[in-house]
């Protein structure tokens, strides 16, 4: 079924520039940017970092063996499991034996496809939102801590010595957000936050001392008091993550926060009270319902 005409303008064909230059371009940009625009940029970052997976599309690579497959130019699509820098950037774990992996080592270019159409009866009135960027291998152990704090499953096999990080800059990110609610956003109009260097040195410390605290079933979707309890998983300007066994679920900001102090400030004003009463006072994105973990290696 088709999702309707859309009256967005496509995306360009140049590159957006450094990822230094994109904060920068944001604020210039976020000043001229009317009010839909705004909105969608803001419901496409809180679908993109609500997923815990994403299906990545690489452009299938010239066979190994100079024999050609045939399909050498064709998209390949696959499904990974993803997690997000403090910046917004989707983080990949890979195995360099995967042929998407190889694909994007020879031609960086990728896209994915974040679903937040789960649970709905008619899918093609939820939200979708396609990320375009350019993937490359990151050695940055934070990244890797962010990772494996998201999937803590893939620890098992992320020390082999074929898999890395790999960390995808977004260039530009196409919104569905239903029939005819269409939008073409570029890197800077999509106004993901800037670096939050203190928020980075300090949140394993933070995110431990919280859970001690017990503020992760205090901020995740009431449970049924079976199992286990919520936790927190990572905490970025833009909001923090929760797991709960095979499931995730995210509680958005109204506000960016950009070190451990402000981000314990904001928590405290979200957390129901100690006897579990009430509603988080954020809103939540995600339910038990809408990530389930996957088993095995961290892209298929």
């Amino acid at each position: 079924m088709p999702d309707g005409k859309e009256g967005a303008t496509p995306p360009g064909t140049g590159r957006s520039g450094p990822d230094s230059a994109i904060p920068a371009a944001a604020a210039m940009a976020a000043a001229t940017m009317d009010p839909a625009t705004i909105a969608a940029a803001l419901g496409a970052r809180r679908l993109m970092r609500a997923c815990d997976r994403a299906a990545l599309a690489t452009a299938q690579r010239p066979a190994d063996d100079g024999t050609g497959t045939g399909a050498a130019g064709w998209p390949y699509p696959s499904l990974v499991l993803v997690a997000f820098d403090h910046d917004g950037s989707p983080l990949l774990l890979l195995s360099t034996l995967a042929d998407h992996t190889r694909n994007l080592l020879a031609d960086g270019r990728v896209g994915l496809l974040f679903d937040g159409t789960a649970g709905l009866a008619q899918p093609l009135t939820g939200a979708r939102l396609s990320v375009l960027g350019r993937a490359e291998r990151s050695d940055d152990p934070i990244h890797r801590a962010r990772y494996l704090r998201r999937h803590p499953a893939a620890a098992f096999y992320a020390g082999f010595a074929d898999f890395a990080i790999y960390r995808v800059a977004v260039e530009r990110a196409h919104l569905v957000a239903g029939f005819g609610r269409i939008h073409w956003l570029s890197a800077a109009e999509l106004d993901l936050p800037a670096a939050a260097p203190a928020l980075a040195a300090g949140e394993a410390a933070l995110l431990d001392h919280l859970n001690g605290e017990g503020y992760g079933p205090r901020l995740g979707p009431a449970t049924d008091g079976d199992g286990e309890s919520w936790s927190l998983t990572g905490i970025d300007p833009e909001g923090c993550d929760l797991r709960r066994g095979g499931y995730v679920a995210r509680v958005d900001f109204e506000q960016r926060i950009h070190d451990p102090e402000s981000a314990k400030l904001t928590l405290d004003t979200l957390i129901r009270p100690q006897d579990g009463s009430g509603q988080p006072g954020g809103s939540t994105s995600g339910t038990e319902k809408a990530g389930t973990e996957t088993a095995g290696g961290g892209s298929t």
